[in-house]
């Protein structure tokens, strides 16, 4: 006696989330206000962003009062509040990548948007957004700072800026920027992320400058003197070349390596 065999079902992936529950995932564009946010409703970040701003403001004006009149131009006023900036935006960047880590709201986060790599990357858009907002206040400061000080000094206004060391002034800002979301997503921690975005490339640039032989690696990797032409407006070929290959190894790298560690990270 034979027995009937019948041929196995077809296997059916399983539904998503989204499909069982009947509901659309969460917007990109949603995640990316929601990390926008974040930064400006907490104490820390509206602070944070406040202080960026303040400082780069009360530099220009000290530079009106004690510098030199010739030299308070609107181009070398921007200058001036560029470099304050260079080092407060990447700590607004940390702050955004550690927000989960830091507050213990991962949890909460990561259930409602079960796609790591998606909060990661609206954390990333959120911190360029809101940077570039911090630059565009802080260079509407310095435009009035730059016209009062006219005024008052009864010199004419020099609002005159070349459009490449314009743009390569914000490009430098929003690539320390992402340095310091990048160094934020590899280390979860904000105090520690803040020393070493601020220590390793600082050890780097002295070590290389100090030994022999590294002078030739470091025009390629050390992020600081790649940067250089860029707030200079000098930026020639091999100068793009530089920067991209110091941005691997600063952002890309470190990217590559946080974002790994958030996808694969227990939340406790």
């Amino acid at each position: 006696m034979s027995t009937a065999t019948q041929a196995p079902a077809p296997l059916r992936p399983e539904p998503s989330v989204e499909a069982a529950s009947g509901r659309p995932g969460v917007p990109f564009t949603r995640l990316v206000r929601v990390e926008l946010r974040k930064l400006v409703d907490t104490r820390a970040g509206r602070w944070l962003g406040v202080v960026t701003g303040g400082i780069a403001v009360v530099a220009v004006v000290a530079f009106l009062v004690w510098g030199e009149a010739a030299d308070a131009t609107f181009e070398g006023l921007l200058g001036i509040a560029t470099l304050p900036l260079v080092v407060l935006l990447p700590v607004l960047g940390i702050m955004t990548a550690t927000a989960e880590w830091s507050q213990r709201t991962g949890l909460v986060t990561f259930a409602l948007e079960p796609h790591r790599g998606r909060v990661v990357l609206a954390k990333l858009l959120a911190a360029v957004v809101l940077g570039l907002a911090v630059v565009a206040v802080s260079v509407a400061a310095v435009a009035l700072a730059h016209l009062v000080g006219s005024l008052a000094r009864d010199v004419p206004t020099a609002w005159g800026v070349p459009t490449g060391l314009a743009l390569g002034l914000v490009l430098a800002l929003v690539v320390y920027l992402v340095q310091g979301v990048a160094f934020g997503l590899v280390f979860l921690n904000t105090p520690v992320a803040i020393v070493a975005s601020l220590l390793l490339p600082t050890v780097f640039s002295i070590v290389t400058s100090l030994v022999d032989g590294f002078e030739r690696v470091a025009a390629w990797i050390d992020l600081s003197r790649v940067t250089e032409p860029l707030t200079a407006g000098t930026m020639a070929g091999q100068d793009w070349a530089h920067l991209a290959t110091a941005s691997l190894v600063w952002l890309g790298v470190p990217l590559a390596v946080g974002t790994w560690r958030v996808v694969t990270k227990e939340i406790a």
